[in-house]
């Protein structure tokens, strides 16, 4: 490959030195996944787009959720099919930023650790929280965007 492609390759994925700025961009992607992910309109090409082909997620309620990006989004579908129907349970996830670490993970992108929580409302009634959880995320730095490559979700309980 010609250096000028090089080059232009490196930049394209370049992670960011500061800190800050990389934990910036890192809870960028977070928001932009999960707000897409959770959205009652299901947004299948955002999702879709934030996964890296070999996708894997872990759960310690759910086991192995997926072992590629096209498990994942078949579940997905799935799940937006039941969602929408009017009485169907939604959800909504926040991340708790006081939580947040994001470190970098050199030549390929950062590792995300924090805590969630999660709320949930049936059809169009009251939003409660339902539960919280841990969670660490392996994010890739490609010419796209960031992408999501590993998921483990862990330590879920419910709310008082």
């Amino acid at each position: 490959m010609p250096a000028i492609a090089l080059f232009i390759a490196a930049v394209a994925v370049a992670i960011p030195a500061d800190p800050a700025a990389l934990r910036a961009e890192v809870q960028a992607a977070d928001d932009r996944f999960f707000t897409a992910f959770f959205a009652s309109s299901c947004q299948t090409d955002t999702v879709a787009a934030m996964l890296s082909d070999d996708f894997e997620m872990y759960h310690d309620k759910g086991g192995v959720v997926a072992t590629s990006a096209a498990q994942f989004m078949a579940d997905y579908a799935r799940t937006c099919a039941a969602r929408a129907l009017p009485d169907a349970w939604r959800s909504r996830r926040e991340l708790a930023p006081e939580s947040l670490l994001v470190d970098p993970v050199p030549g390929l992108g950062a590792i995300e650790d924090g805590q969630h929580r999660f709320y949930e409302r049936r059809g169009d009634g009251p939003e409660r929280l339902a539960g919280t959880a841990q969670f660490t995320q392996l994010w890739e730095k490609t010419a796209t965007g960031w992408k999501l490559k590993r998921v483990f979700s862990f330590a879920h309980r419910a709310a008082p």
